[in-house]
């Protein structure tokens, strides 16, 4: 019978595993901050060429559906700027950083799930493997529509907007990685709405037929989100956005119990 482990066991334990993450991310932000040069140009900037996947997709949606909007016919291409002297170092950093974190977030959950595996029963662990799991590839989902969809078609809107044709738009370095990570991360993080749900329902504050219920108020939320996300003001780039989100709410109703 093996021996109960005291609290400073545990703490001496929990010491380890944070020594391991922070080895792990350290060891990915040096490797992607040598890579970066090559990373920045092929995919952090791929948003601001007009051979950007995406934007081939829109205009081949606009030439089958024969949509004459400059959003689906016109050449994209954006150049930054910057005029801040150690701006580019920073994002180097901070950029190689944050890659880091999103690339290391399997086994930061694998990290976790094995400190709190001794601690739980059989059935528990069978449920939290099971989150653990569908939480990293919701995330990661999440990460992927944020980076082809949702990022450059909100870039290409707001950099090609014109309040007036005397104000000239040039977009600095900083603006547009804050805009990178925030965007995207946040995608990642909204994909995690059906594993919140489940959660929540576990400790009895919501309800499938709570879902079912509000679900029109919730398709309201939704598109009025999407439509600050991407405020395009066509139909079809709301819907890029908002589809997704009324299907991950749909989702949510299915892993919440009766």
């Amino acid at each position: 019978m093996a021996q109960e482990q005291t609290f400073w066991d545990h703490l001496e334990e929990l010491r380890y595993v944070l020594f391991r993450v922070i080895g792990v991310w350290f060891i990915l932000a040096v490797g992607y901050f040598i890579a970066m040069p090559w990373l920045f140009d092929s995919v952090i900037l791929a948003h601001c060429h007009d051979n950007f996947v995406f934007y081939s997709f829109l205009k081949k949606i606009g030439a089958l559906l024969h949509l004459k909007d400059e959003f689906f016919t016109q050449k994209f291409e954006l150049q930054l700027i910057n005029i801040n002297l150690t701006a580019p170092f920073f994002v180097h950093l901070s950029t190689s950083f944050w890659m880091a974190v999103v690339t290391a977030m399997p086994y930061l959950v694998y990290e976790i799930w094995g400190f709190v595996k001794p601690a739980l029963y059989p059935q528990e662990k069978k449920n939290i493997r099971k989150v653990m799991l569908i939480g990293s590839i919701m995330f990661y989902l999440g990460v992927l529509l944020g980076y082809f969809m949702v990022y450059p078609l909100t870039l290409r809107f707001l950099a090609t907007y014109q309040l007036s044709l005397d104000i000239v738009t040039q977009l600095s370095l900083n603006s547009y990685i804050e805009n990178f990570m925030m965007l995207i991360l946040m995608m990642g993080v909204v994909f995690e709405l059906p594993l919140v749900t489940w959660l929540l329902s576990l400790m009895g504050l919501v309800t499938r037929s709570f879902l079912r219920k509000y679900r029109r108020h919730a398709i309201v939320l939704i598109f009025f989100i999407a439509a600050i996300i991407t405020p395009t003001g066509d139909p079809f780039t709301l819907c890029v956005v908002a589809i997704p989100l009324c299907l991950l709410y749909e989702l949510s109703i299915i892993f919440v119990k009766k």
